[in-house]
């Protein structure tokens, strides 16, 4: 099942099937800001009651397509977790040794977005990655059992800027995760541990890898997670990025794209963008 959050008249939750996406905002129960699969989520409503049998459908291409989860209580992301990556970016440590780090849940876009740049002046990235959303409350959760805890897959960009700032800062910025376009349930996934992933800016293609090269693999992620903090149903695992991690500019085009999980495109706008040196916060220059 693809569930989906679209706007049509007001914030809506949808399954999407084939061409078409089925009305199923009924079944969810009475939701604000985070949204409708949000709040189905943590009311632990089983997602297979979600049945689009008999409902109104429309063609998907007809309706826009919003974050599945606008806001998430929690963006929880693995730094150098794929062996490639650490070798592009000549870092000594992986993720057993630096553990996970937080993303804002403000930085969420949805598919169709448009990520906006801080900086004239500083690199940005796109990280491309598989992520995979809590379904249930998680806490000291054995390895052997974390997949359980998982109530779909979706895409994830994990924009970045090569700065000197704390990770969490610099990935941080409103618009840095687009999410979307939906979410996949396991059973249409399947192994998360052997899916294609592949990644083009402006066209270009940029990453192409499989899940099968992650350093600490779904289950392992999520038990090492929540061996540091609770995580709670709609709370997002971003799982890492593969080598080709490269310079995003105005008015470029970010596709990405992974097997039995979906596509997820937006663009990218320089507009505000400032000189780093002018950002709050920085040091003035002594004139000698």
């Amino acid at each position: 099942m693809r569930l989906c959050v679209y706007r049509d008249g007001g914030t809506r939750l949808g399954v999407v099937d084939g061409g078409d996406v089925v009305d199923v905002t009924d079944l969810a129960p009475a939701f604000g800001v985070p949204g409708p699969l949000h709040a189905v989520l943590e009311h632990g409503i089983d997602l297979a009651r979600l049945r689009p049998d008999g409902r109104p459908r429309r063609p998907l291409a007809d309706v826009e397509l919003l974050a599945p989860l606008p806001r998430p209580g929690k963006i929880v992301a693995a730094p150098v977790n794929y062996r490639d990556h650490q070798a592009e970016m000549d870092a000594p440590l992986t993720v057993a040794e630096l553990g996970v780090f937080l993303k804002a849940p403000s930085s969420v876009i949805g598919p169709g977005g448009t990520v906006t740049l801080p900086y004239t002046d500083l690199r940005t990235d796109q990280e491309a990655e598989l992520a995979a959303v809590i379904g249930r409350t998680a806490r000291d959760v054995p390895e052997a059992e974390a997949l359980s805890y998982v109530a779909g897959y979706t895409c994830l960009l994990d924009i970045t800027v090569r700065s000197t700032e704390d990770r969490s800062t610099r990935k941080s910025f409103d618009t840095f995760t687009p999410i979307g376009p939906w979410l996949t349930t396991p059973d249409e996934v399947g192994d998360p541990g052997g899916l294609d992933l592949r990644c083009w800016v402006g066209g270009t293609p940029r990453q192409s890898a499989t899940t099968a090269d992650l350093i600490f693999g779904v289950a392992r992620l999520i038990a090492y997670a929540s061996s540091v903090m609770t995580l709670w149903p709609g709370d997002v695992i971003a799982t890492g990025t593969p080598a080709g991690v490269g310079p995003i500019h105005d008015g470029d085009r970010i596709v990405m794209e992974i097997e039995r999980v979906g596509r997820l495109e937006v663009g990218v706008s320089g507009a505000g963008a400032r000189p780093y040196a002018t950002r709050p916060g920085a040091r003035a220059v002594v004139a000698s």
